[in-house]
């Protein structure tokens, strides 16, 4: 008989009760618990920058016709009135320069020396005569008797011009002969064109003053 005391025996598990040791692995659980906060996280960060992408979008679609070009309005068309009116208003002023320049054109055939102011005055007034033919034929003229109106009174400044610089190049001839001589002597002022072109001025004034309301501005 052997004596004694025997190693207690391991007490037996309760019937149905699990192994929790053994079934909770904590650190499996945590490994998978920062798995999904990272997932998470990236799936906020995607959904924010969709957000973001859908704001630039809407953005965009609310300030494209903004930044569309807009297509410029159709110029209003002027009356036939006020065509007429704009197109007097040039003729006044070069009718009224044509007398300096009949001046200065007569006063290169005065016989003996011309002077040196004569030829300058010549310079001076082709320059002004030359500016109000630019400003006629810039003029926005649509209608057709308008239009060969004004086509007509631009020829008749072109003349005015070429007899400016005619009277100059005779003037200032380095060696004048008989020929430019003689020439020079017969210049006598712009000549009938300039008659021409005031005659067509007062043409058009009379058919300005006598339309209703045409003539309020002169």
């Amino acid at each position: 008989m052997r004596t004694g005391t025997a190693p207690d025996a391991p007490a037996p598990r309760a019937a149905g009760r699990p192994d929790l040791a053994g079934w909770l692995d904590v650190a499996g659980w945590l490994d998978a618990a920062r798995r999904l906060a990272a997932a998470r996280g990236r799936a906020a960060v995607r959904g924010r920058g969709t957000r973001l992408r859908l704001g630039v979008v809407r953005m965009l679609v609310a300030v494209r016709p903004l930044l569309r070009p807009r297509r410029p309005a159709a110029p209003v068309r002027p009356s036939r009135p006020d065509q007429l009116r704009a197109l007097v208003a040039v003729l006044d002023e070069a009718v009224a320069a044509q007398t300096p320049a009949d001046q200065a054109v007569a006063a290169c055939g005065e016989p003996g020396p011309v002077s040196n102011g004569t030829a300058r005055d010549c310079g001076r007034q082709s320059i002004t005569l030359h500016r109000l033919r630019t400003r006629l034929q810039d003029l926005g003229t649509t209608e057709p008797d308008l239009v060969a109106a004004q086509a007509r009174a631009a020829r008749l400044l072109a003349y005015d011009l070429w007899m400016l610089r005619a009277s100059m190049n005779l003037t200032c001839t380095v060696r004048p002969v008989d020929r430019t001589e003689a020439a020079r002597l017969r210049l006598n002022g712009l000549g009938r064109p300039a008659d021409d072109l005031r005659r067509l001025r007062d043409t058009l004034r009379t058919e300005l003053r006598d339309r209703p309301g045409g003539g309020k501005s002169l």
